[in-house]
């Protein structure tokens, strides 16, 4: 206790639960440029190839009976299909493709960031706001494609007093073009609390007095942390489907 006291003093906290977070280069150096291989981008390449063997390799030898690998790919595909076709209408299930794939590799990417040592990528604004920003860019596009200065009257509330709405008008411009900062941070920022959250604790293990409790708490935490990954992935999906929605239909 003295040790860590006297290591406190002279650095700083003894244990940093933000060095999770610091991108490194694959192969040693200090030196990052965009074209450097990262723990970054070893673990996105990652979670791509864990997708492809879970929807492609898995679903290969389809069954009547299905596998678990199959059942699993069939439930995540239902699962999607449903929610673009239940928000978007039957006008929405051509972007289904778009909507998959943005599910798939949050949620993969997630889950793969709780096995120990690994690095998550959706932990990092860079990666979600990539995500955020292409979404918002998107629907942006296919709302004046598929709508013309239509698409305009997402903004004009013709159901609010005529005094009203260009108030109204305003500030649902403004919350339009907040949207993606949001989408990304709400993602990100709860991902990387979590896992913030666990080292923290998984620091406090090595105080014998405190283990158990300490150890005990990172097995609750881990345990929502697992709940989390999956909710913060399906609520980027569902808001991804509702920016979708008001892009085709921008009257409703």
């Amino acid at each position: 206790m003295a040790s860590e006291a006297h290591g406190a003093e002279e650095g700083g906290l003894v244990f940093h639960p933000m060095d999770q977070f610091i991108v490194k280069p694959l192969f040693g150096g200090d030196t990052i440029a965009w074209y450097t291989p990262t723990n970054v981008t070893l673990w996105m390449a990652l979670a791509v190839l864990a997708i492809f063997a879970l929807l492609v390799l898995g679903t290969s030898k389809r069954a009547i009976v299905p596998s678990r690998i199959q059942s699993i790919g069939e439930l995540a595909y239902g699962f999607i299909y449903k929610m673009v076709e239940d928000i978007c209408g039957k006008d929405g299930v051509k972007y289904f493709p778009y909507v998959m794939t943005l599910f798939m590799f949050i949620v993969m990417a997630n889950f793969l960031g709780l096995i120990p040592t690994s690095f998550t990528t959706t932990s990092h604004i860079a990666v979600t706001a990539v995500m955020a920003f292409a979404v918002f860019i998107s629907v942006t596009v296919l709302g004046f494609v598929k709508n013309g200065s239509a698409f305009l009257g997402l903004f004009w509330v013709s159901s609010a007093p005529l005094p009203l709405r260009p108030v109204l008008a305003i500030i649902e411009l403004i919350s339009y073009f907040v949207r993606p900062v949001s989408h990304s941070i709400r993602l990100a920022g709860n991902v990387m609390a979590g896992h913030a959250v666990i080292k923290v604790f998984a620091g406090f293990a090595a105080v014998t007095a405190i283990a158990p409790l300490s150890i005990l708490s990172i097995t609750a935490i881990y345990g929502l942390e697992v709940l989390v990954a999956f909710i913060q992935a399906y609520v980027f999906t569902i808001l991804t489907c509702v920016y979708l929605k008001d892009a085709l239909h921008p009257s409703h």
